[in-house]
């Protein structure tokens, strides 16, 4: 049983009606097809939360065209088509929720192309913003700081300046106010703020969830 299918079965457990659909998002098509199994399945598309990424760290140098053509494939193509394809069926007061990072707005030794490709997201949300408003929906971004999850755990070490000789534990203290990565319940939590009917005034807007980063 894949990750998914458990989150499925948790869910409908606790009697929520849920379905796990797979896509690469990288592929225009296969994001099409999702959006529509999904409207296939339940009758209706209310939200779009748009959270797929992959990391990239490498100097100037070494960045070779696939690596600029694979980041943005998933991090900035992906997340325009998904945005394309939802909002043919988005009704008025959809949501669309899509993932930045503080990456676009904080220089990181070697990150350029990672960055890169959260800036367009940012770009995206507030531009697209005014197109949507027409039709009653908005959409905005998150971007999060460190995040303790499998991507931090493989790439915290890379964040740190290669001048900068401390653990991750005590660079993460000296680089947050509250001095720790996000627990994911704790971006989400934003998440759920933006889709809900309390936001309902917000659009065009990245919010950072960083813990105070500087």
């Amino acid at each position: 049983m894949t990750d998914a299918e458990r989150l499925v079965a948790q869910l409908e457990k606790n009697g929520a009606e849920a379905s796990a659909f797979q896509a690469d998002v990288s592929d225009p098509e296969q994001t099409g097809r999702l959006v529509d199994q999904v409207v296939a399945r339940h009758g209706k598309l209310d939200i779009l939360v748009s959270n797929a990424g992959i990391e990239h760290f490498g100097p100037l140098d070494e960045i070779k065209p696939e690596d600029f053509d694979r980041v943005f494939s998933t991090n900035t193509r992906g997340q325009f088509f998904a945005v394309q394809h939802a909002a043919r069926h988005l009704p008025a007061n959809g949501r669309i929720v899509l993932t930045s990072s503080v990456s676009a707005s904080r220089a990181v030794f070697h990150h350029t192309l990672y960055a890169a490709s959260k800036g367009a997201v940012n770009s995206m949300v507030l531009n697209l913003a005014p197109e949507l408003g027409q039709r009653g929906i908005t959409i905005n971004a998150i971007a999060p700081g460190g995040t303790a999850t499998d991507m931090a755990s493989t790439h915290a070490l890379s964040y740190k300046h290669p001048l900068l000789d401390v653990p991750p534990d005590e660079w993460e203290k000296m680089h947050g106010a509250l001095g720790r990565l996000a627990r994911p319940d704790e971006i989400a939590a934003v998440t759920a703020f933006l889709v809900s009917d309390d936001a309902s005034y917000i659009t065009g807007r990245t919010i950072e969830v960083d813990g105070g980063f500087f």
